[in-house]
C-alpha cells in the first residue's frame, strides 16, 4: 500500500504541472541570427558614412567653395545614397523572409501544442474514469512477478516517467513558440522602421538628383561659372605637373649625389692603388674591381628606356581619354593629362609596372592618390582611390594590388584616374601600356 500511495502522489504532481504548462511558458534563451546581425552592422556603417558626407555638403553650402568641389561632393552623396538604398532593400528582403519563416514555424508549433494538449486531456480523462489504481496495479505486478529484472525495471521507469516527459515536451513547445513570437514581433518592428527609412531616402535621392541637375544646368548656362570651373581644372592640372616636377628633380638630385659618391669612391680607390703600386697582384685585383664598379656607375647614371610587359591598372571601360576633349560633366574643352577608367566600389587597383612608391598623398582634383616611380624615370599616377594599401618607399611588383577605387574628388561616379609621365612630360597611358 505504501507503493500505491507514492504512485498517487507522483500522478498528482504530474497533473498539477500539466495544468500549469497549459497556461504559461518558460522563457527560452534568445537566439541570434548571425546573417541579419551582419547586415545590420553593415547598414550602420553606411549610415555613419552617409551622415558624415551630408555634413560636409551642408558646410559647403555655407562657404565659398570651388565649382568642381561642389559637383564632386554632390556626386559622392548621390552614390552613397544609392548604396544605402540598396542595403536597405537587401535588409528588407532578408527580414521579410525571416518573418515568413517564423510564421510557418509558429503555425507548426501551434499544431503540435494542440495535439499534445489533446493527448494530455485524454490522459486526464482516463485517470478520472478509471481511477489511479490501474497504474498502481501495473507497477505492483511488474515489481512482484517473476521475470527478467532488467526488463521489469525498464517498464517501471517508463511508466513513472511517461507523464513527466509529456509535460516537459509541452512546456518546451510553448516556450519555443513564445520565443519565435517575440522574434517575429521584433523583426516586424524592424521591418516597419526600415520601410519608413527607405521611403525617406528615396525622397532624398530624388531631391539630390534634382539638386545636382540644377547645378549642372546652371554651369551650362552661366559663362562665369564655366570660366571658374575651367580655372579650377587647370589649377589642378598644374598642381599635378608641379608634383611630378618635384619628384623628377628629386630623382635627378639622387643621381647627381650617386655620381659624386662614385667619383669620391674612385678617387679614394686610385689613392690606395698608388700606395700599393709595388704589389702587382693586389693591383690587378683593384683594377678589376675598379672596372666592374665603373660599369655599375654608368648603369646607375644612364637612364635606359623602360621595357617589359605592363599591366592594366584596373578592369573597366575607358570613359575619358588622354589629350584635348570635351569634359563629360563640365561640357567645356579641357586637356586631360591621363585617362579615366570606370570602376565599381571597392574594385582592385594594380601597379601597371614594377617600381617604387614615390608618393602617397591627397591631390587636388584627384583625391587620395599614389605615384609610382619606375626604373627609367617614368611615373604612373593612380587617383580617386577609396583605400591605399602601400606606403612611400615600398617596392611594388607588376600587377601588385596597391588599393581600391572610389569616387573621392570625382565629378562623375566611381572611377580610376590613371596618368603616365616620362619625367615631367605626360604621354598617352593607353599607348604606353601597349609598349613592349
Amino acid at each position: 500500500m505504501r507503493l500505491v500511495s507514492r504512485l498517487f502522489s507522483f500522478l498528482s504532481f504530474v497533473l498539477a504541472v500539466v495544468a500549469l504548462a497549459t497556461v504559461s511558458a518558460v522563457a527560452a534563451p534568445k537566439k541570434t541570427d548571425a546573417q541579419i546581425d551582419e547586415q545590420k552592422n553593415a547598414l550602420k556603417k553606411l549610415e555613419v558614412d552617409l551622415a558624415k558626407k551630408r555634413e560636409e555638403l551642408a558646410v559647403l553650402e555655407t562657404e565659398e567653395k570651388g565649382v568642381l568641389n561642389t559637383i564632386s561632393l554632390l556626386d559622392q552623396n548621390l552614390n552613397r545614397t544609392r548604396s544605402y538604398l540598396s542595403a536597405l532593400s537587401k535588409n528588407e528582403d532578408m527580414l521579410q523572409d525571416a518573418v515568413k519563416q517564423l510564421v510557418l514555424d509558429i503555425d507548426s508549433l501551434d499544431h503540435k501544442i494542440k495535439d499534445r494538449k489533446r493527448a494530455m486531456r485524454k490522459r486526464i480523462r482516463n485517470l478520472y474514469v478509471h481511477g489511479r489504481s490501474s497504474d498502481a496495479e501495473i507497477l505492483f505486478d511488474l515489481l512482484t512477478k517473476n521475470g527478467n529484472p532488467e526488463r521489469e525495471v525498464y517498464w517501471v521507469h517508463h511508466l513513472l516517467n511517461r507523464d513527466h516527459e509529456d509535460v516537459e515536451t509541452l512546456r518546451s513547445l510553448v516556450a519555443e513558440r513564445t520565443q519565435k513570437q517575440q522574434a517575429q514581433e521584433k523583426n516586424l518592428a524592424e521591418l516597419t522602421r526600415l520601410r519608413s527609412r527607405k521611403a525617406v531616402e528615396e525622397r532624398s535621392l530624388v531631391a539630390q538628383m534634382n539638386g545636382q541637375s540644377r547645378v549642372l544646368n546652371s554651369l551650362k548656362q552661366d559663362k562665369a561659372l564655366q570660366r571658374m570651373a575651367l580655372k579650377e581644372f587647370e589649377r589642378n592640372q598644374k598642381t599635378m605637373l608641379a608634383l611630378l616636377k618635384k619628384l623628377e628633380e628629386r630623382r635627378k638630385r639622387e643621381i647627381e649625389e650617386a655620381k659624386k659618391a662614385e667619383a669620391a669612391r674612385l678617387a679614394a680607390l686610385k689613392k690606395k692603388e698608388r700606395e700599393a703600386e709595388k704589389k702587382r697582384q693586389a693591383e690587378k685585383k683593384r683594377e678589376a674591381e675598379k672596372s666592374r664598379q665603373s660599369e655599375t656607375a654608368k648603369k646607375t647614371v644612364q637612364a635606359l628606356p623602360f621595357k617589359g610587359p605592363k599591366c592594366m591598372p584596373m578592369e573597366g571601360p575607358i570613359i575619358s581619354e588622354y589629350g584635348l576633349q570635351e569634359h563629360p560633366v563640365l561640357h567645356i574643352m579641357t586637356r586631360n593629362l591621363g585617362v579615366e577608367i570606370r570602376g565599381k566600389r571597392g574594385g582592385r587597383i594594380r601597379a601597371a609596372a614594377a617600381g617604387t612608391v614615390a608618393m602617397v598623398s591627397e591631390i587636388d582634383g584627384r583625391g587620395p592618390s599614389v605615384i609610382i616611380e619606375h626604373e627609367d624615370g617614368t611615373y604612373t599616377v593612380y587617383g580617386h582611390m577609396k583605400a591605399i594599401h602601400v606606403q612611400e618607399g615600398k617596392s611594388v611588383k607588376k600587377c601588385e594590388e596597391i588599393g581600391e577605387v572610389g569616387d573621392i574628388a570625382s565629378l562623375n561616379g566611381i572611377k580610376l584616374y590613371f596618368q603616365v609621365s616620362e619625367g615631367t612630360q605626360t604621354v598617352d597611358p593607353l599607348q604606353w601600356l601597349k609598349q613592349k
